[in-house]
């Protein structure tokens, strides 16, 4: 049975659920931000297209994978040499548009840009160069994502990964990433991850780091 209570002291949704409220504004988003205060679930997306506010409670199962996929990804930064900088939680926001939690996201190219940053200005600062989704619960909105103008989204669904690049302000399935073009992301990136849920992350993670080839 799901259980949600909004109230000026307490925004809370239990584990495994989603609720949807209709008809809402920024200012309805905003005001149930500040009453879940300095916690950081449930998670909450606004999308002005939609007129929707969004709260997610996710489960143990959920959390587990965005863990092993978010250090899967960076051992394949590590790979290239490159630095980043991971953010989880993190709130995107661009006023009276889109409000954004993805489970986990990657500066890269635009690492520099926010080093040192306490909080990250959407109208100012550039948004992520990659964020990643994992739907257990409920189903990412792809569309609010767009709003914000993130150049690659990632959504894991049932062993699945699909890969969303920006293109003219709007996204299109891809099977290549652009961050990593040479690497089969799609076919190896599930498999590990689903080992991680069933053998250990930590079994899961030694075994992709000792890959050759990852084609």
């Amino acid at each position: 049975m799901m259980l949600l209570t909004v109230s000026e002291n307490e925004l809370i949704l239990t584990p495994g659920n989603e609720a949807i409220f209709p008809h809402q504004t920024w200012e309805d988003y905003e005001r149930l931000l500040d009453f879940r205060q300095d916690k950081t679930l449930p998670k909450l997306y606004f999308n002005s297209k939609t007129q929707q506010v969004r709260l997610m409670s996710p489960l143990p199962s959920h959390g587990n994978r965005v863990s092993t996929l978010s250090d899967l990804v960076k051992i394949l930064l590590r790979r290239q040499g490159k630095d980043w900088q991971c953010f989880d939680p993190i709130t995107l926001k661009i006023p009276n548009q889109a409000g954004l939690e993805p489970d986990t996201c990657f500066y890269i190219e635009n690492r520099q840009a926010i080093l040192g940053k306490d909080k990250i200005d959407l109208t100012i600062d550039p948004p992520p160069d990659l964020a990643i989704e994992v739907d257990f619960t409920s189903i990412t909105d792809v569309e609010a994502y767009e709003l914000l103008k993130l150049p690659e989204l990632w959504v894991y669904r049932q062993e699945s990964l699909n890969i969303y690049i920006l293109q003219e302000n709007s996204y299109q399935d891809s099977e290549k990433s652009n961050l990593f073009p040479n690497i089969n992301i799609k076919k190896i990136l599930p498999h590990y991850v689903e080992l991680g849920w069933t053998e250990g992350s930590s079994i899961a993670l030694r075994q992709f780091e000792t890959l050759d080839n990852f084609s």
